[in-house]
């Protein structure tokens, strides 16, 4: 295990001039990512800002969802993987052999594209994560589950039924659970995955705003279908196509002014 992969983040190299005046969170550097002999992410070099949205954006199979499950090593999991490049996080390389992938998802939490609830109680899927670090602690319990309700906008509507079951909940509920779950570890950094593509408007609509919320403490990238939620939610906006990164910027200025053609295209519509 790399140890210091459990201490504060630092500072890092910046290639964006929009990114200047920010201290940057992760640090991809020219970083491919391989299904086997297939090139999935080519040569992509990229800084995310602390405590901002980014959103990827992009065709469906431009890598943007590869690129993404990429910055907490969620690709692992898939037979024949591999990369070239570094992806710096912490002052390290993530893909170092020694880096403990365990300690590492606990820092770059996850929210999927459908909720994953586990079939337990509402309390137990906020409560499984800090159980399996340790905590023990009825007390430091409750109040884990509490503040991370509270943080993902549900305490309210579910503070009385805590030992309901979560498949009970609504899809939009459902997802806002599994945020919960996912800052009851402490992480650093949100990566979410198309996280209201299975969700009503209104559910949409306060998940969107949750996000706002949550990037005062946060560093949030999210990879996304609709421009429009990119463009209302986002800080900074990566285009991607056939895998490789096209255009980075702040969102008004990618979406208003974007200085390559192929961006104008998709913003446009006239391709995608």
């Amino acid at each position: 295990m790399e140890e210091n992969l459990i201490k504060p983040v630092n500072t890092f190299a910046e290639h964006s001039n929009d990114t200047s005046a920010l201290e940057n969170h992760v640090d991809i550097q020219s970083f491919s990512l391989f299904y086997d002999k297939f090139e999935a992410v080519r040569n992509v070099s990229l800084s995310i800002p602390k405590n901002r949205v980014t959103a990827m954006i992009g065709p469906s199979g431009c890598g943007k969802s590869t690129l993404l499950r990429s910055i907490n090593r969620m690709n692992d999991f898939i037979p024949g993987t591999h990369e070239k490049g570094k992806i710096i996080f912490d002052n390290h390389n993530i893909y170092n052999k020694n880096i403990d992938e365990v300690a590492l998802r606990t820092r770059i939490g996850m929210v999927f594209q459908k909720p994953n609830v586990f079939p337990k109680s509402i309390y137990d899927n906020v409560a499984y994560g800090p159980r399996l670090q340790g905590i023990k602690s009825k007390s430091e319990l409750n109040t884990i589950v509490e503040e991370s309700l509270t943080k993902a906008a549900l305490w309210d509507e579910v503070k009385d039924r805590l030992q309901n079951h979560a498949l009970g909940m609504s899809g939009g509920q459902q997802q806002r659970l599994c945020i919960a779950r996912s800052l009851a570890i402490k992480p650093e950094i949100l990566l979410m995955d198309e996280p209201t593509s299975a969700l009503d408007p209104k559910a949409t609509a306060i998940i969107e705003k949750l996000i706002s919320e949550l990037r005062k403490s946060y560093t949030i990238i999210i990879v996304t279908h609709n421009m429009q939620q990119a463009a209302r939610v986002s800080d900074y906006t990566a285009f991607l196509y056939e895998g490789e990164l096209i255009e980075f910027g702040k969102t008004k200025g990618i979406f208003t002014n974007p200085k390559n053609e192929q961006t104008e295209n998709y913003i446009t519509g006239r391709f995608g």
